[in-house]
C-alpha cells in the first residue's frame, strides 16, 4: 500500500515561537495554548517546509500507510489536545468547505458528550492563524456578460482554488472523480485558448519543473493520485527541454499510486500552438 508523509510535533520541545506557521502552505499548523498544533491531518502535505524553521527541533516527519482519510480517528486524536485545538480543527474544516467531515466531527463530539460551540467561519481567537491563500474552495461559474466594444468574451474555466501544486490539499473534494490537468506555469500565458481547449472540464494544478523541487512535486502528486479516484491526467507543457522534467515525475507518481489512469501529454510551442 502507498505511504503518505505527515508531520508530528513534540509538545515538550515546542516553545510556541510560531516560526513554522508562515512555512506551512496548507495552513494545517496553528499556535494554540502556546504550542504549535497540527489541526488537520487532512491538509498536511508532509513536505516538511515547516521543519527547517523550528529552532527547537520539535517537528519531524513520519510515514504512514496512505489509507483513506477517517475523520472519526482524527477527531478522536484531536480531542486529547483540549477544547481550543478541537475548535481550531472544526474551524479549519469549516473554512475549507469540508462540510461532510465537519458533520462527522460534530457527530463524534455529540456522541461522546463533548460540548463545543463552533463560531462563524473566519472567527479564530486562541491565536490561531490560517493562510487565506491556501484556503480550498470550488468556484461557481458566473453567467456570461457582454462588454461594449468587445466582439467575443471568453469565460474562465477555472472551477477550484488553489491551483499551485504545493498548495492544493491532497484530499480536496473537487479531486474526487476529476479529470486532472497538470500545467507548466508558462502554458496559460503562451496558449491563448488554454481555458477553452485544455482546462474546460478539468481540475488544475500548476508548477514549474525548472524552478521548483521535483521531489516535492512527486510526493504531492503521489498523494493526490492515491487519495482520490482521478479519471484522467493531462500534462500540458512547453516545448523547451526544462518542461520535460516533470513528465517522468508524473509517470512515477502514477506508478507509485498503483492506479491505472489514462494519461495525455500535450506540448505547446513557443509560438503558442499545440505541437
Amino acid at each position: 500500500m502507498p505511504e503518505r508523509k505527515i508531520i508530528t510535533i513534540d509538545e515538550n520541545k515546542c516553545n510556541g515561537c510560531g516560526l513554522c506557521i508562515p512555512n506551512c502552505p496548507e495552513g494545517a499548523i496553528q499556535i494554540i495554548d502556546q504550542k504549535a498544533r497540527l489541526v488537520s491531518d487532512l491538509f498536511c502535505d508532509g513536505l516538511g517546509a515547516c521543519i527547517g524553521h523550528c529552532p527547537q527541533g520539535a517537528i519531524t516527519i513520519e510515514e504512514r500507510e496512505a489509507v483513506a482519510y477517517d475523520e472519526n480517528k482524527v477527531i478522536a486524536n484531536i480531542v486529547k489536545q483540549g477544547p481550543n485545538v478541537i475548535k481550531a480543527h472544526l474551524r479549519h474544516l469549516q473554512e475549507h468547505g469540508e462540510l461532510v467531515y465537519l458533520k462527522q466531527a460534530m457527530d463524534f463530539l455529540k456522541k461522546n458528550n463533548i460540548n463545543i460551540v463552533l463560531g462563524r467561519a473566519g472567527s479564530h481567537g486562541s491565536g490561531a492563524t490560517v493562510c487565506p491563500g491556501s484556503k480550498s474552495f470550488e468556484l461557481k461559474k458566473l453567467p456570461s456578460t457582454k462588454h461594449a466594444g468587445i466582439t467575443q468574451h471568453q469565460e474562465s474555466e477555472l472551477v477550484q482554488w488553489p491551483v499551485q501544486l504545493l498548495l492544493v490539499p491532497t484530499h480536496a473534494p473537487y479531486f474526487s472523480g476529476a479529470h486532472l490537468l497538470i500545467s507548466a506555469d508558462c502554458v496559460p500565458f503562451t496558449y491563448a485558448n488554454f481555458h477553452r481547449d485544455l482546462l474546460k472540464g478539468k481540475m488544475l494544478v500548476i508548477g514549474c519543473p525548472k524552478l521548483d523541487d521535483l521531489s516535492l512535486y512527486q510526493q504531492k502528486l503521489e498523494q493526490i493520485f492515491s487519495n482520490n479516484e482521478i479519471k484522467s491526467v493531462t500534462y500540458a507543457h512547453m516545448e523547451v527541454p526544462c518542461c520535460l522534467g516533470l513528465l517522468p515525475i508524473i509517470k512515477a507518481a502514477l506508478k507509485s499510486s498503483g492506479k491505472e489512469v489514462p494519461f495525455e501529454d500535450v506540448t505547446v510551442t513557443i509560438k503558442g500552438e499545440i505541437a
